[in-house]
């Protein structure tokens, strides 16, 4: 089934967009891009948001429209906001709703008006956002906590260079250890050192053994991330190795299976996890919008080349999958 946002319910969601300078609708209601940047698409995206607050706008369709994948969308939507989209049209719906919540218009009306099927549904997502009720703010008047309309902009310096380079791989599979974690944006994932750790020594050099292809050495891959790469959200890591497609996976070990394509791929070196994370927000910072490619649905993949024994540090590599804008 298609993904729609909708009011923020589960099963009570409505649409996403927002409107921006220069974008405009043609005949048969699809945006028309200047530019078809990244930034350009984000801020046409937003613009069309607030213009569509009280609908039900289909993603992946806008998507098409800006000239991009919803799955690019998102994922570059989430990296520059720091939320997620999901989460930017819920906000921005209860900021506009409360000024009909404080005209004391029927609050089953305005529920409805905002893709709510209930008062309650209403209720939970206004409190979500503005810490009170409806019912609260009509007595009180506030508090109010308003998200405003988010504007992109590129800012370049020139000052960094980004080591990259384009991998055209055949089909692979990765091979190892996987568990269900939560997505933590900063800082250390106790999660995934738990993982790591319940594995003894000699596992690690096991799988170190039965590499046999790019990237090499012991990789650390995210998996079946949320779209909107929500933090705290569930994903799939695996700790293990790459493997050709043809080669036999053990019984006890965990598979994913790649198909081929194209990755772009970042050197990072430095104290560790932070030079990786920076090289992370720098993608959807500075290289996405600076080069004709987007990301693709795949895996993330980190693949340490040397570090420090305390892991203090480390010269690793950062594997996303990507495809010609």
């Amino acid at each position: 089934m298609r993904d729609r946002l909708t009011g923020g319910m589960q099963g009570e969601r409505r649409s996403n967009r927002t409107a921006i300078v220069g974008c405009e609708v043609n005949q048969t209601g699809r945006l028309v891009v200047e530019g078809g940047t990244v930034i350009s698409a984000l801020n046409q995206l937003v613009d069309f948001i607030d213009g569509h607050l009280t609908e039900e706008i289909d993603i992946d369709d806008l998507a098409v429209s800006l000239g991009t994948t919803e799955y690019h969308l998102r994922r570059m939507f989430s990296s520059l906001a720091g939320m997620p989209l999901s989460e930017y049209v819920r906000r921005r719906r209860m900021t506009v709703a409360a000024t009909d919540v404080l005209e004391k218009g029927e609050l089953l009306a305005i529920a409805v008006r905002y893709g709510y099927g209930s008062t309650e549904a209403f209720s939970r997502a206004f409190r979500s956002v503005h810490g009170v009720g409806p019912g609260d703010v009509r007595r009180d008047g506030g508090p109010l906590r308003t998200q405003p309309q988010l504007r992109f902009r590129l800012t370049i310096e020139g000052n960094t260079t980004m080591d990259t380079r384009i991998a055209d791989r055949p089909a692979f599979r990765l091979i190892g250890h996987s568990a269900r974690v939560p997505l933590i944006y900063h800082g250390p994932n106790p999660h995934i050192q738990a993982h790591i750790a319940s594995l003894p020594a000699a596992e690690h050099a096991r799988l170190k053994e039965l590499n046999n292809t790019d990237p090499a050495g012991l990789l650390q891959v995210s998996a079946d991330v949320d779209p909107d790469y929500t933090e705290g959200s569930e994903l799939t890591y695996l700790h293990g190795v790459a493997v050709t497609e043809t080669t036999t996976v053990p019984e006890e070990l965990d598979a994913i299976e790649v198909p081929a394509g194209i990755w772009a791929v970042f050197h990072a070196e430095g104290a560790y996890p932070a030079v990786l994370q920076s090289v992370w927000a720098s993608t959807a910072t500075d290289w996405f919008p600076s080069n004709p490619w987007r990301l693709r649905p795949g895996p993330s993949i980190v693949a340490v080349l040397d570090r420090a024994a305390d892991f203090s540090t480390a010269s690793c590599e950062l594997w996303l999958p990507v495809e010609r804008a």
